[in-house]
């Protein structure tokens, strides 16, 4: 049996963090770690209990989440906490700038307990995520060109890709799946998995949504292409 998935609570409301506690721990594979009522707590308990999974608040005092989640998922210590973005607030602003932050998933509190507890362990494998509701919004913002100004961290990270990575990419990108893409270019899934690590190793992201904003942002990728 493999060890639970470990999460850290960050919200400042103290219900709104024992509901979360009540929801997760009914799980068998997955462990409640500790809880934060402000983003610089976050940042120090992240640091201190190496969890999985940062369950993640915006709104805060001290440091807000957006600013937390920059901070631990800046630590490219390998294996380091996937940040998991849960809020009351849909608002574009927010979506985005947790992309940008390094979150690996965003959620509305609006969701049921069965959306949490599967978002915490899409994200714990090392998966992205975000709200079907809000997919389209993502790709759409993010298609359209100057919509949203570039990082200037990757501004030449594409000439470091194969032409294979890129073509990788640009599936990923439109939303394949492992299977889907070896299917397209005639291999493995193993021979997928190792191209889509090397390509975000090389890019510098974390996940697969990190990757789809990535390949919008820089126009590998155009809607309808």
């Amino acid at each position: 049996m493999s060890a639970p998935v470990r999460v850290l609570l960050v919200d400042d409301q103290h219900l709104v963090r024992t509901g979360f506690r009540v929801i997760l721990e009914i799980e068998d594979d997955i462990e409640v770690v500790g809880e934060a009522a402000d983003g610089q707590r976050a940042v120090s308990m992240a640091t201190a209990l190496r969890p999985d999974v940062v369950l993640m608040d915006v709104e805060m005092p001290v440091l807000d989440g957006l600013e937390a989640t920059r901070r631990i998922t800046g630590d490219a210590t390998p294996g380091g906490p996937a940040v998991l973005i849960l809020t009351t607030f849909d608002r574009d602003d927010y979506l985005f700038a947790a992309l940008r932050a390094g979150a690996s998933g965003f959620l509305l509190k609006n969701g049921t307990p069965e959306d949490l507890i599967e978002a915490v362990r899409v994200v714990a494998r090392g998966e992205g995520l975000i709200a079907p509701a809000l997919t389209r919004r993502v790709i759409s913002t993010f298609a359209r060109p100057g919509a949203v100004p570039p990082d200037p961290r990757y501004d030449a990270a594409t000439a470091d890709l194969t032409p294979r990575e890129r073509e990788v990419l640009e599936l990923v990108a439109r939303g394949a799946s492992n299977a889907e893409i070896a299917d397209v270019l005639r291999v493995g899934e193993a021979t997928v998995k190792t191209h889509v690590s090397r390509v975000l190793a090389k890019l510098g992201l974390r996940d697969r949504v990190q990757a789809v904003v990535f390949a919008y942002e820089h126009g590998v990728v155009r809607p309808g292409g």
